[in-house]
């Protein structure tokens, strides 16, 4: 029997469905992740899109992972001032260069044939999903203030087909030209044209000096082999902090009051992680294994969409996208369909602080685990909740034997500003509440728990597992002909 060519778990069953077919094609992990991605860029522009940002961890068959932040920066010309909204909040977006980059180091099939399937959801139409419809309701002043008038989506109800030509042609133009198509020319023009309408200072020479680092993952010694996340500016190194003193300390108290306190003692670093990224590694954290210290630190952010995938080959991917806010700061780009993002509303305080071509921290924060003879890529959306979600999945697969489903599947808790968060049917909601944490029931599959997407190889054979929240979807792609 011929094993699959492929395994995938994605945000959304269209992004999944594009994947496997791509694997079929004779796609490789890396192909089939940009092909997920771009799907979700057509059918959650709220969440994700062209004007967003992806961050990625690759491995590959000869055990490497490398770190690809498809992130950009501020202006050149960008004041020292906090904005969270409109044309000022605009970061250069960085998912084009990421597809392109991942594409030409790692793919093997051609970039036009990796976003064939969302180029054609998108001149063809996609259903509009309730999730969607409610989103464009609640943004609507914001989308119309910043040029969305004209948007297919702004009158949509749930159920309604709706093309998006603009957003195809520029998929198409990305599939032919690369990512030259839109960091300069037409596409750049407008871009830069609508930040400025939008009370913002991005410029065509911002975008055209846009590059995409990549380097070494952040690793971590865990379980008997290695936890790897994202570098700077990302904050994923804060899961890492958790996870390394769970690795010294083990367990000294009631697992997940253990990890509410390592979470909220972790994010005391917050503001430090694009200036010191691994040196955070080494800052002790004060941990209480019975009485809760009542920190707080995470915010209330939600969004983003995940996708992880995997090949028999060894190729393993873990990857974001995000334009952070709903719709980011709902400046629309008329000529290619899509808004821009708000990620410079991630800046705080020093070093955090706003100022010229400046990367804020960034909550995207994918995670890959590999040890003898397995590896496997986990994702989650939900900002300041990402870190967290993690940590108790892979703590509950660690110190209570469960698998990665079990742990998946499981209720979750979210410290959030002070509160803990806690899902309807977590039979430890008592205990954390006489430890002194703030507890606040939540219904089963509140966003702000996250959805868990993951995927991997165990001895050569690819798996797959996904979130009950949400609309995650996990699938192995049958054998290619």
């Amino acid at each position: 029997m011929a094993s699959s060519p492929g395994a995938a778990s994605t945000a959304h069953p269209r992004a999944t469905e594009a994947a496997l077919a791509v694997f079929q094609a004779g796609g490789n992990a890396v192909d089939a992740a940009i092909a997920a991605q771009a799907v979700l860029t057509v059918l959650m522009p709220d969440a994700c899109g062209l004007g967003g940002d992806a961050l990625c961890l690759v491995r590959t068959p000869g055990g490497r992972v490398t770190a690809v932040t498809g992130a950009g920066t501020t202006a050149a010309a960008s004041p020292r001032t906090l904005c969270s909204d409109g044309g000022g909040s605009v970061t250069v977006p960085g998912i084009v260069d990421a597809w392109q980059v991942m594409s030409h180091r790692w793919g093997r099939l051609p970039l036009a044939r990796v976003l064939a399937p969302a180029t054609a959801l998108a001149f063809d139409g996609m259903p509009v999903s309730e999730p969607l419809a409610a989103a464009v309701r609640a943004q609507r002043a914001r989308l119309l203030r910043g040029g969305a008038e004209g948007w297919p989506l702004l009158d949509a109800a749930p159920g309604d087909l709706v093309t998006q030509k603009e957003l195809a042609r520029t998929l198409e133009r990305i599939a032919a030209e690369g990512s030259s198509a839109f960091y300069r020319g037409e596409l750049a023009g407008a871009v830069a044209a609508a930040v400025r309408r939008d009370g913002g200072r991005l410029t065509e020479d911002d975008l055209a000096r846009h590059r995409t680092p990549t380097g070494p993952a952040i690793g971590t010694p865990w379980d008997g082999g290695t936890a790897f996340v994202q570098p700077s500016p990302s904050q994923g190194v804060l899961l890492a902090m958790a996870l390394a003193w769970l690795e010294r300390e083990g367990v000294p108290g009631p697992l997940d009051h253990v990890c509410v306190e390592l979470t909220e003692a972790v994010f005391a670093s917050r503001d430090r992680c694009a200036r010191d990224g691994a040196r955070l590694l080494d800052v002790p954290l004060e941990v209480d294994p019975e009485r809760s210290s009542l920190r707080g630190g995470p915010r209330a952010y939600l969004h983003t969409a995940g996708v992880a995938t995997a090949d028999p080959a060894g190729h393993v991917v873990s990857s974001l996208v995000s334009v952070f806010d709903d719709f980011g700061s709902c400046t629309f780009v008329p000529e290619g369909g899509f808004t821009l993002n708000n990620r410079a509303g991630g800046f705080t305080a020093a070093p955090n602080d706003p100022g010229p071509a400046r990367r804020p921290v960034h909550t995207l924060a994918p995670a890959l685990l590999t040890a003898p003879g397995r590896v496997t890529a986990l994702a989650t959306p939900g900002a300041d909740g990402q870190v967290q979600t993690l940590l108790q999945v892979l703590a509950r697969m660690r110190f209570t034997g469960g698998s990665l489903a079990d742990a998946v599947r499981a209720p979750r808790w979210r410290s959030e500003e002070g509160l803990l968060l806690v899902e309807d049917g977590h039979d430890g909601a008592g205990d954390l509440a006489r430890r002194g944490h703030r507890v606040t029931r939540v219904p089963g599959a509140d966003m702000r728990l996250g959805a868990v997407v993951a995927a991997g190889t165990e001895d050569g054979e690819v798996f797959c597992a996904g979130d009950w929240r949400r609309q995650v979807h996990a699938a192995v792609a049958g054998p290619s002909v």
